[in-house]
């Protein structure tokens, strides 16, 4: 018997993660990084793959704390759609796996469905030896479209 209370999420790498997108026309990237992410370090790219990117503070700049609107906000931004697949990505991957899980409660609670996924790894990934973002692993190393915002 599982101890785990609430819905299951589960992790995909970045390129899986663009496989996803390019694929499924039912799913969704959800940029959970801040404002200030977004506009300084650039924003995952979905043009080419006909999907637009849906953008929503998990925690707000500058204080870091959880946006107690997080998944109403998500909701209003798909409006009428529900896809099947929601994608979450951070910097790294920690803060969109909290928000995979918080999505997957919020729609439980509504008797939604829908799978919730974070992205391993993040749009900058892990930091190397020297204290850089990128040069290890996520997003923009693997070489997926993003674009300065």
């Amino acid at each position: 018997m599982s101890s785990d209370a609430g819905p299951r999420v589960g992790e995909v790498s970045p390129t899986e993660a663009w496989k996803i997108l390019e694929t499924d026309t039912g799913a969704r990237l959800v940029d959970v990084r801040t404002r200030a992410e977004w506009g300084y370090v650039g924003v995952p790219d979905l043009s080419e793959i006909g999907q637009t990117l849906i953008c929503v503070e998990w925690a707000v700049y500058p204080e870091m704390s959880i946006n107690p609107r997080f998944a109403e906000a998500v909701m209003e931004e798909l409006g009428d759609e529900r896809p099947g697949r929601l994608l979450f990505i951070c910097r790294s991957g920690k803060r969109s796996l909290a928000a995979a899980r918080a999505m997957a409660e919020h729609l439980a609670s509504r008797g939604e469905k829908a799978e919730c996924l974070s992205v391993a790894e993040g749009f900058e990934g892990d930091l190397d030896p020297h204290g850089h973002r990128s040069c290890l692993n996520g997003w923009k190393f693997r070489g997926l479209a993003w674009r300065q915002s």
